[in-house]
């Protein structure tokens, strides 16, 4: 399985760093992995719809 950063991430779905990590942090990304400190998804993760609604 293929993985990327959570920068990456950020950069292919347009939106800040510090939203994919509140996404990751709330578990609306399924498939992600934490190593330490550093989040990997899945590369052929979808951004979540609705980014603003609470899980």
């Amino acid at each position: 399985m293929e993985f990327m950063s959570a920068s990456e991430a950020a950069k292919r779905w347009g939106i800040s760093l510090r939203q994919v990590q509140r996404l990751l942090s709330g578990n609306r990304i399924p498939g992600v992995r934490r190593y330490g400190r550093a989040w990997l998804l899945p590369a052929d993760a979808d951004k979540p719809v609705n980014l603003h609604q609470k899980s």
